[in-house]
């Protein structure tokens, strides 16, 4: 099974599913109306979200989407956060949640795209 077959990106509200493997809540803040130890959420990695400054600038402006996902990577370089992440995906499914209302133009999709790329 190749990397790409092994990142996914869920809501955090979505409910577990058997496919899921290890679910990482990649947010900074944690999500309004979940509790602590929720399983939905499985690690908290919020070291690998952007930067408050990014994501104020970015406010899911899907004409800004391209510009920032090359600020967050460029954000990621060297990251252990992300070492992190991709040393877990070796290991089996890792599906990244985050409470965004659009999972597709968020920072969960780009950071889905670099683990699926290394």
């Amino acid at each position: 099974m190749g990397a790409g077959n092994r990142i996914r990106v869920a809501r955090v509200y979505d409910d577990i599913t058997p496919d899921d493997g290890q679910r990482v809540l990649v947010d900074r803040m944690w999500p309004r109306g979940v509790r602590k130890g929720d399983p939905r959420v499985g690690i908290w990695s919020k070291d690998v979200a952007p930067s408050k400054d990014l994501r104020e600038w970015y406010h899911h402006r899907s004409e800004h989407f391209d510009e920032f996902a090359e600020r967050y990577e460029a954000e990621l370089s060297d990251s252990p956060a992300l070492e992190e992440l991709r040393a877990l995906a070796r290991h089996g499914v890792v599906t990244l949640v985050t409470a965004t209302r659009d999972p597709d133009i968020s920072h969960a999709a780009v950071l889905a795209e670099l683990l699926k790329s290394h």
